[in-house]
């Protein structure tokens, strides 16, 4: 017999000696209120016998029970050694934290061996539920409460909605099939499935399921999902290394009976977590204590290796059932853990998930009834058939005999049950049995938790994790105390996080539907989405044509005739050559500030001395008599400005103010001025670019192409006003709903359209508009409009470069956006982030197209089978924006490729330009005199 043949081994065990609690560690594990833990008062257990606990009568403070009649139970050395081996200290309990989070880390980054102690698999839930999912669905539990298989019909009722109870059916699996093919068991769920939907009103409707499979499996998809191993008890062949979906698939096509599409396949921890009933904040951690134990939550994408994503996040099955298997449990496993594992299905695996899991803490519990059985300590020393048979304890018998509250009758019918003589002090010994097998089990599960919430804790980078954690499991269901020294145990171990326990709603079967629903959301707004932003989204074909449009324009603008870029000339005739010497008063006019720059040009280089002063509104909107020089754009509109000698009003202010003599020598923009301070450090920079609050270039065209200049030789610099380009409706196909809003709200209607798609001061408008339309369609902030959405320039172009940086993780995008006001969930942070890079790359493809034109025109203009040219550069959003300067680059190769372009960032903006240009004016002046 089985009993028989295990313990004379077990009994010739040696012991494993124990580390005990020093002081200070019994310190650290006092319990809420003072009280020290059970394993304290046991170690002071004396032959006469168990102290008696002041308090609720048969109830210990850790809530494990104390008979009443304590005081007179005789307790032997045979029992002491028995309840000794279950004891972990903290000393144990804190290597388990920090030796598992070690394994889940190695894990997470590739380094784990094929033996690892565990597995880290992403499942490819990347979103937890919002509240706004609705619809029917089926879900198909297999492995989550051992050898039975569930079929739900779950309606889910979305925001504001009623609650509806899933309706339910549970089929026991007969061994045969659990131990038989696979094909046997997906045909055995294929057919249950269709007796479940037989007895609704389904009719051919296409169904939607989700499949819960709670073995370890490799994910590749939320539909792909291959089985690693079984364990609780399967040992199908033919499944492991297949793809469990493709297999239901493949029954339920077979059956032939129902359209079912099987949409996710998720473990019952995943379930258990994306069930969750909304709380304070939003549950991300899943933990499930039944037939076996294993635990979930959400990652950082980033730190999923085997994902090679950058941005959001995924829901990682721990797998923690196998932790142990590489040795490191040895010092904690009893004589018991290690008889339990050689009459297992699975001898040397799942050492942890033996310690925990409802299907082995029965088994735990009889073979210690059997030893001191065995010894003369119980039952008067004699055992009976069912106490030897493997088995014959259960979980819900541990439970019960456990429970304070059960009394000592229902313990005492239990066991006889068995087939066992109870004595007058059997019931309290075993009750005792049972508390130090559940205890350790609650602690060492504590132990994992803690190593899953300090992951989450170090790498969200917050002084207190505040989290809510599901629970399911049966372990938990019919074993309340579990959940009290859990909850005790994770406080001393992780006083740093806050957490909040949640139960399970149906053994997580809600769960399932929900992670199919929620599947089913991202689809819907996925595509959404991709429709919003597939306008932005520029192929070659029409970037070349706006290439090839901005070419056109420029020739007709230099010839004089009708077009929306002006090609004006600036009467620049040289870049600097490198001789320009002397001091020179700069003025920088055309962004949001003033600048006044001294600057000296010497042999040694060029000293810049300046003072910036921020325009008023009242100033830049104002009257032009203020003695401010203004343009038409960027948000300036100071009237009497518009077709006066801008030169002449500067010179009438200055004479205004009578307070020094200035000789105005040359007026130049911003674009110029940029060209010629970077033309000073590179004789090649011929182009200027600006790409700021507005957007211009310049470059040097052959006078002979210049119809409003006289003169047939030598070069100028062409200011081409860019920000106009497509004010003829020329840029009519690649406008937006969203730029057209833009420009409708802008102080110049229909002018600047080029600059408008492309600038920083309009960017982050066009954001916010498509913001509000992806709200408008659900598919952003849960579908509520807010107030803040609402106010107009919230998005400025640096919070567009910050959202869009490399160097960010999306908790920071998340904290940006709410530093906005925006109250969002970390879907609605990536969908923000898909924004804002389309309307970004966007720009940067129109300006390259731009600056293609630009360049190509030049090689024309010179007959060169191949050009090289620099460009400077300035304007905040071209340096700060981590990507618009490289898409920029990558735009001109593809469409300029007989063009080597070099990119060069201006030094110090326009204002050393300025200065330059008036050196060179000085210096060509001086030459004619010559």
């Amino acid at each position: 017999m089985l009993g028989f043949s295990i313990f004379p081994e077990v009994s010739g065990m040696p012991h494993t000696e124990r580390e005990e609690l020093t002081p200070k560690e019994s310190n650290q594990l006092l319990l809420p209120g003072g009280h020290p833990p059970m394993w304290n008062h046991m170690d002071s257990i004396g032959p006469i016998g168990l102290p008696h606990r002041e308090g609720v009568p048969g109830c210990s403070q850790e809530g494990l029970p104390y008979p009443s009649n304590s005081s007179e139970l005789p307790v032997s050395p045979q029992v002491l050694e028995c309840l000794q081996q279950f004891k972990v200290t903290g000393t144990q309990l804190q290597q388990i934290q920090a030796s598992l989070l070690d394994s889940m880390e190695q894990a997470l980054g590739g380094q784990a061996s094929p033996a690892s102690a565990v597995r880290m698999l992403p499942t490819y839930v990347g979103s937890i539920p919002h509240g706004t999912e609705q619809g029917d669905f089926v879900v198909l539990e297999l492995g989550a409460t051992g050898a039975s298989l569930r079929v739900l019909w779950v309606t889910l009722m979305g925001t504001g909605g009623h609650r509806m109870e899933p309706r339910s059916q549970e089929f026991v699996i007969p061994p045969e099939v659990m131990l038989g093919p696979g094909q046997q068991l997906f045909d055995f769920a294929a057919h249950c499935l269709s007796e479940f939907l037989d007895a609704l009103p389904v009719g051919k409707q296409g169904l939607q399921l989700g499949f819960s499979f709670s073995f370890p499996c490799h994910q590749t998809g939320l539909d792909r999902s291959t089985l690693i191993s079984w364990t609780k008890g399967f040992r199908c062949s033919g499944v492991e290394g297949h793809d469990v979906v493709q297999l239901l698939r493949d029954a339920i096509k077979r059956h032939g009976a129902y359209n079912i599409d099987v949409v996710a396949v998720v473990n019952d921890t995943v379930g258990t977590m994306m069930g969750c009933e909304p709380g304070v904040g939003p549950c991300e951690v899943g933990l499930v204590v039944d037939t076996g134990t294993n635990a979930c939550y959400m990652e950082e994408a980033r730190h999923v290796a085997v994902l090679d994503e950058d941005r959001g996040r995924v829901c990682v099955s721990v797998e923690w059932g196998s932790f142990g298997d590489d040795g490191v449990l040895g010092p904690m496993l009893t004589i018991f853990d290690h008889a339990l594992d050689r009459e297992s299905l699975n001898p040397g695996a799942q050492r942890f998930e033996k310690m925990i899991g409802g299907l082995y803490l029965g088994e735990l519990v009889r073979l210690v009834l059997v030893h001191l059985a065995q010894r003369g300590v119980l039952f008067g020393g004699c055992t009976s058939p069912a106490l030897l048979s493997r088995g014959s304890i259960l979980l819900e018998h541990v439970a019960e005999m456990e429970d304070p509250w059960a009394g000592a009758a229902r313990v005492h019918a239990l066991l006889q049950d068995l087939g066992l003589n109870v004595g007058a002090s059997d019931v309290e010994l075993v009750q005792y049995v049972c508390a130090a097998v559940f205890t350790r089990a609650a602690r060492l599960c504590a132990a994992a938790l803690a190593a899953v919430l300090s992951r989450l804790q170090h790498s969200r980078e917050q002084q207190i994790l505040q989290i809510a954690v599901a629970t399911g499991g049966r372990v938990f269901e019919q074993h309340p105390s579990f959940l009290s020294i859990l909850q005790e145990t994770v406080m001393l171990l992780t006083p740093e996080c806050d957490v909040s326990f949640i139960p399970s709603v149906d053994g997580g079967g809600r769960g399932v539907a929900m992670v199919t629903a929620v599947a089913a959301r991202l689809a819907a707004h996925r595509h959404l989405l991709e429709e919003t932003l597939a306008p932005f989204q520029l192929n070659h074909e029409q970037l070349a044509a706006v290439q090839a449009q901005m070419r056109e324009a420029m020739v007709k603008g230099l010839r004089g005739e009708a077009s929306s870029l002006r090609m004006l000339p600036t009467y620049v005739r040289a870049t600097p050559d490198g001789s320009e010497r002397g001091d020179f008063l700069a003025l920088d006019l055309g962004g949001t500030n003033f600048r006044v720059l001294l600057v000296r040009v010497t042999a040694e280089g060029v000293k810049i001395t300046n003072q910036i002063y921020s325009i008023p509104e009242n100033v830049a909107q104002g009257s032009g008599q203020q003695g401010i020089l203004l343009n038409w754009t960027k948000g300036f509109s100071a009237s009497d400005c518009e077709g006066q000698d801008i030169v002449c009003l500067l010179r009438e202010a200055i004479g205004r103010r009578q307070a020094v003599e200035l000789n105005v020598v040359a007026i130049v923009n911003d674009t110029v001025g940029t060209m010629m301070s970077c033309g000073y450090e590179d004789p090649r920079c011929e182009v200027g670019l600006i790409v700021g609050t507005g957007t211009n270039a310049c470059y040097m065209e052959e006078l002979r192409n210049v119809a409003a200049v006289a003169g047939d030789s030598g070069q100028m610099c062409i200011n081409m006003e860019w920000g106009a380009f497509g004010d003829d409706g020329s840029l009519g196909l690649l406008r937006t709903c969203f730029d057209a809003s833009v420009d409708q709200a802008s102080i110049n209607p229909g002018k600047q359209s080029f600059e408008k798609m492309i600038s920083g001061m309009y960017l982050g408008e066009i954001v916010r508009h498509i913001l509000l339309h992806l709200t408008s369609l659900g598919v952003l902030f849960r579908g509520q409009q807010t107030q803040r959405l609402q106010t107009r320039d919230i998005f400025k172009t640096k919070f567009l470069s910050e959202i869009e940086s490399d160097s960010l993780a999306l908790r920071q995008v998340r904290a940006i956006l709410e530093d906005l006001g925006l109250s969002l969930t970390s879907d609605d942070a990536l969908m923000v982030l898909e924004v804002c890079q389309a309307v970004s790359q966007r720009a940067a493809q129109l300006c390259g197209a731009g600056v293609a034109a630009v360049v190509e025109k030049i090689r024309e203009n010179r007959g060169l089978e191949e050009l090289t040219v620099s460009i400077g550069v300035d304007g905040t959003l071209y340096k700060l924006h981590p990507h618009f300067s490289s898409l920029v680059a990558a735009t001109v190769r593809e469409l300029a490729p007989r063009c080597v372009v070099t990119f060069l960032q201006s030094e110090d903006g326009s204002g050393k330009g300025a200065a330059l240009v008036t050196a060179v004016a000085c210096r060509l002046a001086q030459m004619a005199r010559v």
